[in-house]
């Protein structure tokens, strides 16, 4: 059997890492690409990178998410989010080659209070989630047979480069440590999810040859408030911490206040589902632990 050939933007990050690691023990020869090594956003580049490599498929796992950021630099972020992944998106579609694209649960403007399903309509809230939306509808349009894969609350072992190197777990516990006065939202939803669960089930779904919009995260919700007295319970930690509102942060980017959601076509399709938040979570922490 010929061992596929994978290529990895954003290969140094928190979900790209764990991907490279994933596809390298299922039998792919792994093309590791960070920003370092390759602007995305540069067409010829890319274009002739993937002529050297000749990849079977094309993962971009490379993002401008650091929300605030996106809010300031709104023109950096359709580069990245929107433009970068068109390009990748056209040279796939042109080579035959398969492509899969991580999005995000911020395309949603959280006025549904239930969990979201891939066919509901995107309002972003904000630059980053405009971005996004934008990067999903024209990968689609360049692309039919690309795979969009939207994502939530992500947090892994490698470090989060958007956020000073700490994921919200990472965060919480570092806090923690310095007993600091914690005040966390309770009034926002997300599906907490570890980037070594998407890792796991994405080379199965490269082998099935999905295409088209769905979501992966963890089954159930939370607030982040919840999250952190979780993080925080199993630890065997007891910060002070207090529950807040977003309207207590006025200067904060607008967000949604539930972002929660459904994994409804992966349930329909196949038997591989994703894990539930707090087993995830739990698993996490032992491994940071040990």
């Amino acid at each position: 059997m010929i061992s596929k050939t994978v290529l990895i933007t954003g290969a140094n990050g928190q979900l790209g890492s764990d991907l490279a690691l994933e596809f390298m023990a299922n039998g792919y020869t792994v093309i590791s690409f960070t920003h370092v090594l390759a602007d995305i956003t540069n067409f010829a580049k890319m274009r002739e990178i993937i002529d050297i490599h000749k990849p079977q498929i094309v993962i971009n796992a490379a993002a401008y998410h650091n929300v605030d950021l996106c809010e300031a630099n709104p023109d950096k972020a359709m580069e990245v989010n929107f433009l970068a992944p068109e390009n990748l998106a056209k040279i796939c579609a042109e080579k035959f080659i398969q492509f899969i694209h991580f999005s995000t649960d911020y395309v949603f403007d959280g006025e549904k209070n239930s969990p979201y399903i891939e066919s509901d309509e995107a309002k972003p809230l904000n630059e980053y989630g405009k971005s996004k939306l934008a990067g999903e509808k024209a990968i689609l349009e360049a692309n039919p047979n690309a795979l969009i894969l939207r994502v939530s609350a992500l947090y892994g072992v490698r470090p989060c480069r958007a956020k000073n190197g700490l994921n919200f777990v990472q965060l919480m516990l570092k806090k923690a440590s310095e007993n600091a006065d914690l005040k966390v939202v309770s009034d926002e939803f997300v599906s907490p999810t570890s980037t070594e669960s998407i890792a796991k089930i994405t080379p199965h779904l490269a082998e099935i040859n999905l295409h088209g919009i769905v979501h992966l995260t963890s089954e159930g919700s939370c607030s982040w408030y919840e999250f952190a007295k979780e993080i925080f319970s199993y630890s065997g930690l007891n910060p002070s911490l207090s529950e807040a509102k977003s309207s207590d942060f006025p200067g904060k980017t607008p967000r949604p206040k539930y972002s929660v959601l459904e994994n409804a076509r992966l349930k329909s399709i196949d038997t591989m589902q994703m894990p539930d938040w707090k087993s995830s979570l739990h698993h996490y922490l032992n491994q940071i632990k040990n």
